[in-house]
């Protein structure tokens, strides 16, 4: 038979977009073909389905209105798991193209399609029609979930299941499609009440009683196969069917259960039950098959504390998981639900206020109907950091590293995760750095769009937490360096409140003014970058009530102003910002907390190298008192930084200096200095005292 291309060659004229549809489900319907022919016929469809869209805005016919019952029938039994693999992913994107394209009427021919295949009872109706409602589950889950809905359909899979001639493609099908439903919480609901005793039937039964009922009942499984590949078969069905009981048993449920329809037997199959059977599958190396199942099934489980707790502690099954990773296909399934398995042991719970802890317990109160609930305490955060730490014992991190390159967008945000959880135990942060983390960090910081506003700003927290605890030297040099101002606008952007949260996490705020002041310790070209990039944001922080975040911006200004060039620029070119910003940091000098005066009294023992600066000091009203207030100070790092401002001030040339000494001396400065020698044991605090005191005796005596 001549393929598609050949006929629309010999055509005299060429063919209409609605004439091409026709002759590729002319195609589609012959049989005996092969698959790559199938694959491109599939391929042509979905393309003109895909264009259908612009076209008719053109005015054209849309191709839809020639697709009849016929031929979406034609396209759906392509998803029946019978099929290659190859085709059902062509038939998956090709019905998602169609339902898109033909609106209300495709998902009208849809519904008669499930609800005839259904309706018919045949076990090949029932396989495709379990197979199509699998696959378009995420395609279409409203509809889907309206069918899957539908008045007795649920009610009579369990009758169907214990049929004595029960066939196994039929309950693989069917398991697969509950699988699936189990993403939509109203579905999910229905699958706990009509499903859960058939599905703990299936996963207690014995593989090898599976195996003797399926000998001879099965009109799809032929004698010769053997005992070993149907009791493998019959592992598969238990396998799935836990990974739907664990869907089940995750996600609580949102619905009360009383009333006469309501399933009141008690579960017999709990979800520590369900992980020690994935965990065993997962460590089966002679049964391959099961790690996709197996590793699923560990998505769901490991939401529960306990599940989490007990597979940390299993250095076996953590090293496996990885493996697993690291072996996956790349943006296969497997993947994504390898990286939700160490997410969901690494997550820390959220930081609360106390008014959120308040409200939460409240509703936890009403909720549970007059009993208080507390947090378990396996999700405390003691509890999550020795997770973290297994986990990275494990061998993950360059395994994220290796996945993070090729992975999807929702992969790397899980990989962002982790790496966020992992940064939070100060020990592990210098690791991190030295496995290649900061590059990951830096590199999926830059390639996130801004609309991932929280995988962004997770990466730079975490960025930045491992900037706070290492040297920058070690961190950007090396055979293959990072430029170190690569990791400024990172770090830049989490310097402001989060526009989408709720409140304000100043967390973010504060270590990225620790990472910054790590980084303008080292050279003037990094301070000039962050000057550029960050200078407004981090002057904002100077007024910030928060004592912390103040200070943590005040000691990054006094790492900032060792650049002579940006100081003069900044506060010595004795324009209004420039004596504004003084009169900032002399005020912080005087601030009740002694880290925030300790921090402003560094930046001034800088800035009064200058002139200019000195001359804005004494030009304040409390200027002197403030400084002369340091060298009082009962801290000997602040007496010495009160000293060191004074020596500066009495040094200053021309008519400044004869300003500032003259201001000193009426000030009581030479009093200050002698209560600062007195009281100071360190010898170069002296040495700075008995400079400044000559220079303001001489003064004196002038």
């Amino acid at each position: 038979m001549a393929t598609i291309a050949e006929a629309a060659a010999a055509a005299p004229e060429p063919l209409g977009r609605l004439d091409q549809t026709l002759l590729i489900f002319a195609g589609l319907m012959e049989g005996g073909k092969e698959d790559e022919e199938t694959v491109r016929e599939l391929g042509e469809l979905t393309r003109l389905l895909n264009d259908d869209v612009e076209v008719t805005k053109k005015g054209e016919t849309s191709v839809t209105t020639v697709i009849d019952s016929d031929c979406v029938d034609t396209i759906l039994c392509y998803l029946d798991m019978r099929q290659p693999d190859v085709v059902r992913a062509h038939a998956a994107l090709c019905t998602s193209a169609y339902l898109k394209a033909a609106g209300e009427d495709g998902g009208k021919k849809l519904a008669e399609f499930f609800h005839d295949r259904v309706r018919r009872g045949t076990y090949d109706d029932y396989i495709v029609a379990f197979c199509v409602a699998a696959t378009i589950f995420p395609i279409v889950p409203d509809l889907t979930s309206e069918l899957f809905l539908s008045e007795g359909f649920l009610a009579s899979l369990g009758p169907l299941m214990r049929r004595k001639w029960k066939s196994r493609k039929v309950e693989t099908a069917c398991l697969e499609m509950l699988n699936a439903a189990c993403m939509n919480s109203a579905c999910r609901e229905a699958v706990r009440k009509y499903c859960t005793e058939w599905l703990e039937e299936i996963v207690e039964q014995d593989p090898d009683d599976a195996v003797k009922s399926m000998h001879t009942v099965d009109p799809d499984m032929h004698l010769q196969e053997g005992s070993i590949s149907m009791r493998r078969h019959s592992l598969q069905v238990q396998n799935l069917a836990a990974v739907v009981l664990a869907k089940l048993r995750a996600v609580p449920s949102t619905t009360a259960t009383a009333g006469p329809e309501a399933r009141i037997q008690p579960a017999t199959t709990s979800i520590e039950d369900l992980s020690k059977r994935f965990t065993r599958m997962l460590l089966d190396e002679d049964e391959i098959e099961h790690v996709q199942p197996s590793i699923e099934g560990l998505a769901y489980a490991s939401l529960q504390p306990k599940v989490k707790e007990s597979l940390s502690k299993d250095s076996k099954t953590l090293k496996r998981l990885v493996k697993a990773l690291d072996e996956a296909p790349p943006r296969s399934p497997m993947i994504y639900g390898a990286l939700s398995i160490f997410a969901n042991l690494t997550r820390y719970r959220p930081i609360e206020t106390d008014e959120e802890k308040r409200i939460r317990q409240l509703k936890a109160y009403a909720n549970a109907a007059g009993k208080l609930q507390q947090v378990d305490p396996l999700n405390e955060d003691e509890h999550v950091t020795e997770r973290c730490k297994r986990v990275f014992e494990a061998g993950l991190t360059p395994v994220l590293i290796k996945q993070s390159k090729s992975g999807s967008a929702a992969s790397l945000a899980l990989i962002i995760s982790i790496i966020h959880a992992l940064s939070t135990p100060p020990p592990l942060r210098g690791q991190l750095a030295q496995q290649g983390a900061v590059r990951l960090l830096i590199a999926a910081w830059t390639a996130l769009p801004e609309t991932e506003n929280g995988p962004k700003r997770a990466a730079a927290q975490a960025l930045a937490r491992i900037l706070i605890s290492t040297n920058p030297a070690l961190v950007f040099g090396g055979t293959r360096p990072i430029p170190q101002s690569a990791a400024i606008r990172p770090l830049a952007s989490i310097l402001t409140p989060d526009p989408t949260a709720d409140r304000r996490d100043l967390l973010p705020t504060f270590e990225s003014l620790m990472a910054l002041t790590n980084l303008a310790s080292t050279d003037d070209d990094t301070r000039k970058s962050i000057i550029r990039t960050a200078w407004d944001d981090v002057e904002e922080q100077l007024f910030n009530p928060n004592s912390r975040v103040c200070t943590a911006a005040v000691e990054l200004v006094c790492n900032l102003v060792q650049d002579p060039e940006q100081t003069l620029a900044l506060f010595g070119d004795g324009s209004p910002k420039a004596k504004n910003r003084v009169k900032v940091i002399v005020a912080l000098a005087d601030a009740e907390d002694p880290k925030t005066r300790s921090a402003a009294g560094g930046a001034l023992a800088s800035l009064t190298g200058f002139d200019e600066v000195v001359r804005a000091v004494v030009g304040l009203e409390r200027g002197v008192e403030v400084v002369l207030g340091l060298c009082r100070d009962e801290r000997e790092d602040l007496r010495h930084r009160g000293a060191v401002v004074v020596r500066n001030m009495v040094f200053s040339e021309g008519e400044v200096g004869r300003l500032a000494r003259g201001k000193l001396v009426e000030g009581g400065a030479v009093e200050a200095l002698m209560e600062c020698a007195k009281g100071s044991k360190r010898r170069e605090v002296v040495e700075v005292v008995v400079q400044a005191a000559e220079g303001l005796m001489g003064e004196g005596g002038k």
